[in-house]
């Protein structure tokens, strides 16, 4: 074969870097598309649902959910449709938005519980509104906020229900709450000052109230649950536990909840002789950590007190409580009786399968204060603070709400009573919402929702299904109703008698102190 001219030869080197150029530049771009498609989807990921996302390092869903969306549970599935169901019946127009603050992305069995009948409360009490036979307005569209299962993403949500306050979703209240934690303290605090109400349903902290010192330092906050010195003080009225018989258990450095339960617990039992006896628990109360190795030294203590020191005041969270019931179920002096008391973190081990209830054979006895319990009022042996009739219409509703067209809302449990104060705390919104709107509007304005609480008392009170609900000045509850219940061996948790933070039942009128 004849050579090939040069200038052949330099034309095939050029075709050969030209097309190896090509193909670079082509494998190029085709990296920087998978990239950019990566990017996007990796985008598109982050969201879980309209109005819900993960934020950037997360994996929980965190925002305010307007859809039939169930984070993730199927438990809240059934309840979550019953509520879009309902909104979606809304005319335009008709309502106002009331957002439910709550956990909904935790792991903890203990709270999932807890937020799975809240969620079911609120709901019993949105349909009651929407269906009631006065036709009264606004009628109340109900929203699911989360802000992560410690509420780290506060300040995310506490944003977008500010925007909702001022959009056509025309969002006039926060319900929910629940646990008092310094995040949920944090977004209360936010939420008040940019002129939000705030109706919490089971938070207990005096440091999370108005007036304590004379000061409000959370404007529109409404309360249904008493404060922890409230149920300590009705705790005392039932028990009345002998300084010099007590002794101090309690979590140290503490939170919200368990700092005011504390000095509740102190101010009952000046002057014991006996040593208070602190715990540190898990940053994250909700994990076990190593605790049960402290309380298992506290239980040796106790042992070592006189037979006469029978009473132990325990200032701690659910998850310890129930490590230290069990601690106590293998104490070496199981001759030496106990009756523990503790606030109403005691009805989150109603269903805490861990909890060792042989414990409670072995002469101890675990009692703490409820919010609600539903056999507080179905004998009708009290004359004022609650009645028969309003825990009888919430009955009635409950069972409704086991099939169409009020449910099916998924299994119900009023034992903890969870239900039942979210029931109540939405129940209490709508009335300040209605007395806020103005005559033949459907829209109240935010600073006469906020207002509002002030006269929720006398003939304006709501009665209840966890008792009367009469509000001071401050926003919290006046007397409340504080069941006194008992954790059993068998199962469940028992009613043993309504108690009092004046000793007394209010008087019919309800009126509280200024």
């Amino acid at each position: 074969m004849a050579a090939r001219p040069w200038r052949w030869l330099r034309e095939d080197v050029w075709e050969i870097r030209f097309r190896r150029y090509v193909a670079l530049l082509l494998a190029a771009t085709l990296v920087a598309a998978a990239v950019w498609g990566g990017l996007r989807l990796a985008r598109e990921d982050r969201s879980c649902a309209t109005g819900v996302a993960h934020p950037k390092g997360s994996g929980d869903c965190v925002g305010v959910s307007t859809t039939a969306y169930d984070f993730g549970q199927p438990r809240f599935t059934a309840t979550a449709r019953a509520i879009d169901r309902e909104n979606h019946r809304l005319k335009p127009g008709s309502y106002v938005t009331v957002a439910l603050l709550l956990p909904f992305t935790t792991s903890a069995p203990a709270s999932l519980n807890d937020t799975l009948h809240e969620l079911q409360g609120a709901y019993l009490a949105q349909y009651q509104a929407n269906h009631g036979s006065t036709g009264e307005f606004p009628q109340v569209r109900l929203v699911l906020a989360n802000a992560g299962a410690d509420g780290t993403y506060w300040p995310r949500v506490v944003d977008r229900l500010e925007e909702m306050s001022k959009g056509p979703d025309r969002l006039r209240a926060v319900t929910g709450i629940g646990q008092s934690t310094d995040n949920n303290k944090k977004a209360v605090r936010e939420l008040t000052r940019r002129g939000i109400p705030v109706i919490g349903s089971s938070i207990t902290a005096d440091d999370l109230a108005n007036g304590q010192g004379g000061k409000d330092p959370f404007p529109g906050l409404a309360r249904v649950a008493p404060t922890n010195t409230d149920e300590a003080r009705a705790l005392a009225s039932f028990a009345k536990p002998a300084a010099d018989k007590a002794l101090l258990v309690y979590d140290k450095p503490g939170d919200p909840y368990t700092r005011t339960l504390q000095d509740s617990f102190k101010r009952l039992m000046p002057g014991s002789p006996n040593p208070e006896q602190p715990f540190t628990p898990p940053a994250d109360r909700t994990q076990e950590g190593t605790t049960s190795n402290q309380f298992r030294q506290i239980t040796q203590l106790l042992c070592s007190t006189p037979k006469s020191t029978n009473t132990v005041l325990f200032a701690g969270r659910h998850t310890q409580l129930r490590q230290f019931i069990n601690e106590l179920g293998q104490r070496g002096c199981m001759d030496h009786r106990f009756t523990l008391l503790t606030g109403d973190e005691g009805s989150y081990l109603t269903g805490d399968s861990k909890l060792d209830r042989k414990a409670l054979t072995g002469n101890l006895s675990v009692r703490y204060t409820a919010l609600a319990h539903p056999d507080a009022w179905r004998k009708g042996t009290v004359a004022t603070g609650g009645s028969a009739s309003d825990t009888a219409t919430l009955d009635e509703l409950v069972a409704r709400g086991k099939q169409a067209p009020v449910g099916p809302i998924g299994p119900i449990d009023l034992d903890d009573g969870q239900l039942i104060v979210a029931y109540d705390a939405l129940r209490l919104a709508v009335q300040g919402l209605r007395e806020a709107t103005p005559s033949g509007a459907t829209t109240p304005p935010l600073a006469d929702v906020v207002n509002e609480w002030a006269f929720i008392k006398g003939q304006q009170r709501v009665n209840g299904a966890s008792g009367w609900i009469c509000l001071d000045v401050h926003g919290n509850p006046y007397d409340k109703a504080v069941p006194i219940v008992e954790l059993t061996p068998s199962g469940g948790a028992r009613f043993v008698r309504i108690a009092w933070p004046e000793g007394k039942p209010p008087a019919a009128a309800c009126l509280p102190r200024a």
